[in-house]
């Protein structure tokens, strides 16, 4: 059902803007018939829509501890950002592995819980039980980055821009924004869901400063991401030559940007993150971050348009029921990215797969996506 109750009167408005987008820098676009130069020119168009140029930094990347857990070599990493707390992430290998592995950024969800990031999707001694029922609802109860980690990759999975090390401080925020909070145990499992809802209500107060600042949600988050990637290559044990990525949800919405900026990354898997723009804005405006929303991108790229920039190993996973996307824009979608990659002649490097279920990334889903993930980078 549209959201004509949203805009009211002023809904056929949104719908036919929405409507009149052609998209000048799809690869389907007459003019575009060399890949590169394709690329070269949309993510150009891409990188200014995006607005986040920050100063020179070093990454510094450091190991801040190592255990094994699992199976598996686990080191609790940090590296430096321009701005803002360190990142830190989990590097996962198997036990005794040798030589140079296949690499995967494993970019956990939003899900409106920012009090973790790389905790949502990796295993690690003393898990509290707030972080099991996460898994246990979307992710088919278990850890995938370090499932996939298992099989024979080095994942590296990092906290995003406002998640876990790279959170909103509270305490730094002016008291009368943080009265639920202050009568709270920091840590304790009310806090986490009070610190949740309060990032949820500051959501727009964040948007509001880093557009009028002259920059973008989704620049940061693109940055971050391939800051990930500038660690990942920085480590004797990964091959340059073999990168993937993928993630659920708002791990999906960053895949977009990083599979369609980053040439590194050579395999990609979005999860339950793909739809037209139009649709987006008649059916479920209401269930996205602003993350997603970047000014003005729609005159040039639809979302389907951003990631077949990779022109690599691409598998879209979609969810039957999913709250967060119409089928007829999941539909669109995948149509889409079928004909670029068939313009493209490199149909086999495109597969969709749809689920029962909706928005998550069970068992299944992580079976299919982790075979994908062998069939182009264990090669």
């Amino acid at each position: 059902m549209a959201d004509k109750n949203l805009l009211g009167n002023y809904a056929d408005m949104a719908y036919r803007i929405a409507d009149s987008c052609q998209y000048p820098y799809s690869y389907l676009s007459k003019e575009w018939n060399d890949i590169p130069a394709w690329q070269k020119a949309a993510r150009s168009k891409i990188f200014e829509l995006l607005g986040y140029n920050p100063p020179a930094c070093a990454l510094k990347g450091r190991t801040l501890k190592s255990f094994e857990h699992e199976g598996l070599s686990v080191e609790l990493v940090a590296f430096d950002q321009p701005y803002g707390p360190s990142t830190e992430g989990f590097f996962l290998k198997p036990l005794g592995a040798a030589g140079k592995l296949p690499g995967i950024v494993a970019l956990h969800d939003h899900g409106g819980f920012k009090y973790y990031g790389k905790e949502k999707i990796t295993a690690w001694p003393g898990e509290p039980e707030i972080m099991k029922e996460w898994k246990n609802r979307i992710y088919g109860g278990v850890s995938w980055a370090s499932e996939l980690a298992k099989r024979g990759y080095a994942v590296f999975a990092p906290d995003l821009f406002l998640w876990g090390s790279r959170r909103m401080l509270a305490e730094e925020v002016p008291a009368e924004f943080t009265l639920s909070l202050s009568v709270l145990e920091p840590g304790s499992v009310e806090y986490i869901k009070a610190y949740n809802l309060w990032c949820k209500e500051h959501e727009n107060l964040i948007a509001k400063s880093l557009f009028l600042a002259g920059t973008t949600w989704p620049g940061i988050m693109a940055y971050d991401s391939m800051r990930s990637v500038d660690y990942l290559l920085s480590r004797d044990d990964v091959d340059s030559e073999r990168i993937g990525c993928g993630g659920l949800s708002g791990g999906g919405l960053g895949t977009v940007f990083l599979a369609g900026l980053d040439s590194r990354i050579r395999c990609t898997l979005n999860v339950c993150f793909m739809s037209s723009f139009a649709q987006t804005v008649r059916t479920n405006i209401q269930s996205h971050t602003w993350m997603l929303h970047l000014p003005h991108l729609a005159n040039y790229l639809d979302m389907p348009d951003v990631i077949s920039l990779n022109a690599g190993s691409l598998m879209v996973q979609y969810g039957i029921g999913d709250h967060c996307w119409a089928e007829g824009g999941q539909q669109d979608s995948d149509g889409k990215l079928r004909k670029i990659y068939q313009k493209m002649g490199a149909q086999d490097y495109y597969r969709s797969a749809w689920y029962p279920g909706g928005h998550q990334f069970d068992l299944a889903m992580q079976k299919d996506g982790f075979d994908w993930f062998d069939r182009w980078l264990k090669k």
